[in-house]
């Protein structure tokens, strides 16, 4: 190699060493962001969906009164803080000002754009940062339609709950005609083949019915806090949050 190309590859090498460099402290602002911000969050339920669909659409209605039937319950609303359904949910939240609607965008040269319905907003450079942080701070998620990246939040989720990487978790599907024939998918190939087992698919819950989802929700928070106080963490800062929400609905 002549010495005129292997100055430049030294050159390449070393810019990409640089920018490898830079990424590292971006990733670690992106986790340290989201762990300041969103660690003092109370009950909190995370909702997925496109954010192509429009405001007409039946499945933005149900965003939209899901999330106010939560947030009227208590519980703060999470979403990945773009328009369609993110939109819908934040707006449903939005109504209720005892509670945080929260938006965690991601830094893209297209479609996302900040909806104008958050209390609390972060924009994320990294989507696995991104990703953390929605699943990390929700005891459910609800899946509404959508493309790739909802699909990918979808599998993720499930990914995590099977590998016991989280617990006590509700992963809920909404849209019973747009989803079934991957349910179908799921249980007539993965569960045939043996690629996962029963119990995994049993971790999705398919339904429309969305009075049923927050009752759902409700009765995991009680199980939570059980969990919680069988593994002696009754003085926490999550179960007392747990607590307070249990105790303002009794009152």
């Amino acid at each position: 190699m002549k010495k005129k190309d292997t100055a430049l590859a030294k050159k390449y090498v070393s810019e990409i060493r640089s920018r490898d460099v830079w990424s590292v402290f971006k990733i670690l602002a992106d986790f340290v962001k989201g762990f300041d911000e969103l660690g003092d969050l109370g009950p909190t339920v995370t909702i997925f969906g496109s954010a192509r669909v429009e405001e007409d659409d039946s499945h933005y209605k149900n965003a939209l009164k899901l999330a106010s039937l939560l947030a009227s319950e208590g519980f703060n609303i999470m979403t990945g803080g773009g328009g369609g359904i993110m939109e819908a949910a934040n707006k449903g939240a939005s109504k209720h000002m005892e509670i945080e609607s929260i938006g965690l965008n991601i830094d893209l040269p297209f479609e996302q754009i900040a909806n104008p319905y958050t209390t609390k907003d972060l924009t994320f450079d990294y989507f696995f940062a991104r990703k953390v942080m929605l699943v990390r701070y929700s005891m459910a998620y609800v899946m509404f339609p959508g493309g790739f990246g909802t699909l990918d939040e979808l599998f993720e989720s499930l990914t995590l709950v099977q590998t016991r990487k989280i617990t006590g978790v509700k992963i809920f599907v909404v849209g019973t005609e747009f989803y079934k024939p991957l349910l179908d998918f799921i249980e007539n190939k993965l569960v045939k083949h043996k690629m996962i087992d029963k119990v995994d698919f049993s971790m999705i819950r398919l339904t429309d019915d969305l009075e049923c989802i927050v009752n759902e929700i409700k009765e995991s928070l009680v199980n939570q806090m059980k969990a919680l106080e069988d593994a002696g963490l009754s003085d926490s800062d999550y179960y007392k949050s747990l607590s307070s929400l249990k105790e303002t609905k009794n009152e």
